[in-house]
């Protein structure tokens, strides 16, 4: 709940307008009992004005009108400096302008004081018959008579004129009513002012970023997430523009009624609302899409909204390359795939179900004030960080337009999606080579195939979705692990490591000849061999072979543990540097100077966080050499789910081990490996 503010922060004062008759008194009473008042004040302008002025409201109603808006701007100040200090939101109904019928223009009372203070303004939106009713059968006041036509312009006036001066001053406007009845209008007001309570764009990034952990619990342990925008990247249309041109189709959430067709028709004159609204002062901004938001909710009740979407999702064909790439992404345990859409959530969930991956494809989006929060090109580049950040995964992101740069720049690895001229992003190009110059590393996908490139291939080189070489890099692991759990081999060697009888040199010699064997079986793989001559026994020279740049390997053994193993490995690589570490600090950057592999070796790596110190110190020392971590057996969970899988997203990172294990064993006293290879373990 709202508490004290930041003194520089702008208190949350909600304009309650409508025109006089519309239910605002009402409305207030019922508020005060439904939210109370310790997180929240009302406020009647009137009453407030009265307060301010000396002789009270009958002095001010003989004011000149200069200074009426003088002590209007007092009264404004005076709530805005209560609310800031105290913490609650401010909720006060006022009008915007007064209209006798027989004037042929009405007069504006909205102050600039007003539209400085109010952050949100929701407008009573009552239909006329029930305004001259509500008017006519007031008793607490004497109210002229008016006429529906004149209500009806009235509304119109003002709530056009509301909604260009909402988005000329950042403040978020909203049409509510009732249609007459007074329980769904106080639900709703009741419902949005405890969202504008709390609503603020870090609690926006929180709720975001709550979600994206939510998503991340269901896929499980994956090691790449592919990262996806919804419109005019999944496919080549704009469901926005699609679910506006079904509603306004109908004539609006007002279709039902002979009323508001002129506002109506202004609200869906042009492209529609959203691209009036995106175009306009507000641009793509949190308020933007908090605005969209308040569009969607006063245009349909959920039910109706939903089935606007179900009509949208149904004019929708995915890429049938994405379609293929998601269905192959389906499958794999270790990469997982999230729509992150600034547009209709409900929508891409639909589309998603039709072609069947609604149960792999997570949807992250917000639409209506009950998914908490909206998704802006800073949420979409901040989701990918918390995924790389936060849940250790490497991340592919794909998008088509300026909202997605952010979020393509973040990504480990970028994909432009470029549809066809007539349809694309007119202003990406230009954004696009900017980011570019400012480090963006990207590359194209066509789609459709014959869509015509972006910039140049040369700028931002093509791929295809489909094509074998792509699809390896997206869906291989990411941290490169091999291993000999299942050979026969292995299980000679292990013998004598896993047989309690064995310690001593017994021991030792086991683990150092699993170093040699690993040396030769995968290091050779992994960092490459070269040739060198050597005298044949007849006398002339041969070529031999050696580990690539075999003088320039530092091979750690950590300490105690993992001597006897890397002793085996520089038996099989005699030119390599040897060094002994007890913790990283050991590890001195002239052990690394002109090195280009560092080999860290273990005999058993169990929760991973030794070796993930050692990894992090050697990457400040030397950020660009290559790291091996050599173990006889590993923990799974350690590389999946644990301490090692942020290795996952660096470079030039590999593991190697005998074997990998599903037993969470970790030894100690005498059953711990230092301990028996050294005979140590009467010491415990």
């Amino acid at each position: 709940m709202p508490g004290p503010r930041h003194p520089d922060k702008k208190a949350v004062v909600v304009g309650l307008y409508g025109v006089p008759g519309s239910g605002k008194s009402f409305l207030i009473k019922y508020l005060k009992t439904e939210l109370g008042q310790d997180s929240f004040a009302f406020y009647d302008g009137s009453e407030v004005i009265a307060t301010v002025v000396p002789g009270g409201l009958n002095a001010f109603q003989k004011l000149e009108e200069k200074e009426k808006e003088h002590w209007r701007e007092v009264a404004i100040d005076k709530i805005g400096k209560e609310c800031t200090e105290s913490g609650k939101v401010g909720v006060v109904a006022g009008h915007f302008m007064f209209w006798d019928e027989e004037e042929e223009v009405g007069h504006k009372v909205c102050t600039q004081h007003d539209l400085d203070t109010f952050t949100h303004i929701l407008y009573l939106d009552e239909l006329a018959k029930y305004v001259v009713n509500h008017r006519q059968e007031d008793a607490t006041r004497s109210r002229p008579s008016v006429s529906e036509a004149h209500i009806d312009r009235w509304k119109v006036s003002e709530k056009t004129e509301l909604q260009r001066l909402c988005r000329d001053h950042r403040i978020l406007f909203s049409p509510v009513s009732g249609r007459g009845s007074p329980q769904p209008l106080t639900k709703r007001v009741s419902m949005l002012l405890q969202d504008f309570s709390h609503h603020t764009e870090e609690y926006n990034l929180s709720r975001a970023e709550s979600k994206l952990d939510e998503v991340l619990a269901r896929q499980g342990q994956v090691e790449t997430v592919m990262v996806m925008d919804a419109d005019r990247t999944l496919a080549a249309v704009d469901t926005g523009k699609i679910f506006w041109e079904r509603v306004c189709k109908v004539g609006g959430p007002l279709a039902d009624v002979d009323t508001d067709k002129e506002f109506w028709e202004g609200f869906c004159k042009g492209e529609g609302p959203l691209k009036a609204l995106f175009s306009g002062p507000l641009g793509y901004s949190y308020t933007a899409f908090r605005q969209a938001v308040l569009l969607y909710e006063e245009t349909a009740d959920d039910a109706s909204f939903d089935g606007f979407c179900e009509q949208v999702a149904s004019e929708v064909t995915m890429h049938p390359e994405f379609v293929s790439l998601l269905h192959l992404v389906a499958k794999q345990e270790h990469v997982g795939a999230i729509v992150v859409t600034c547009g209709l959530r409900r929508v891409w969930e639909k589309v998603l179900k039709q072609v069947g991956l609604s149960e792999t494809v997570s949807v992250i989006g917000g639409e209506r004030i009950t998914d908490g929060f909206v998704v802006t090109a800073a949420v979409k580049a901040a989701l990918v960080a918390r995924l790389q950040d936060v849940h250790h995964v490497y991340v592919w992101a794909f998008g088509d337009s300026q909202l997605d740069l952010e979020m393509l720049s973040k990504a480990d690895q970028a994909i432009v999606v470029t549809g066809e001229e007539e349809s694309r992003s007119k202003t990406m190009d230009t954004a696009l080579k900017l980011a570019i110059d400012d480090g963006l590393q990207a590359r194209q996908a066509l789609l459709p195939s014959n869509a015509t490139p972006r910039l140049d291939i040369n700028t931002l080189p093509l791929i295809q979705l489909a094509e074998p070489e792509f699809l390896e890099s997206v869906l291989r692991r990411r941290l490169q692990v091999l291993h000999a759990t299942e050979r026969n081999a292995t299980k000679l060697m292990m013998a004598t490591m896993r047989d309690a009888k064995a310690s001593g040199p017994v021991l030792r010699r086991a683990h150092q000849r699993v170093g040699w064997y690993l040396a030769t079986e995968f290091l050779t793989d992994l960092i490459g061999i070269e040739e060198y001559k050597v005298q044949h026994v007849q006398g002339h020279f041969i070529s031999a072979h050696r580990l690539l740049h075999e003088q320039k390997t530092s091979i750690v053994a950590l300490m105690r543990g993992g001597e006897p193993m890397a002793l085996g490995i520089n038996d099989a690589f005699p030119l390599a540097m040897f060094l002994h570490a007890s913790c990283p600090d050991d590890v001195k950057f002239h052990h690394l100077q002109h090195q280009s592999t560092v080999v860290l070796v273990d005999s058993v790596v169990n929760s991973g966080k030794t070796v993930m110190d050692f990894v992090q110190h050697i990457r400040k020392l030397h950020d660009a050499i290559r790291i091996v971590i050599v173990a006889g057996v590993v923990q799974a969970q350690s590389i999946f789910g644990g301490n090692l899988k942020p290795l996952g997203r660096c470079k030039d990172i590999s593991l190697v081990a005998l074997r990998l294990s599903d037993n969470k064993f970790t030894g100690s006293g005498t059953t711990d490996t230092g301990n028996r290879l050294y005979n140590t373990t009467h010491l415990v």
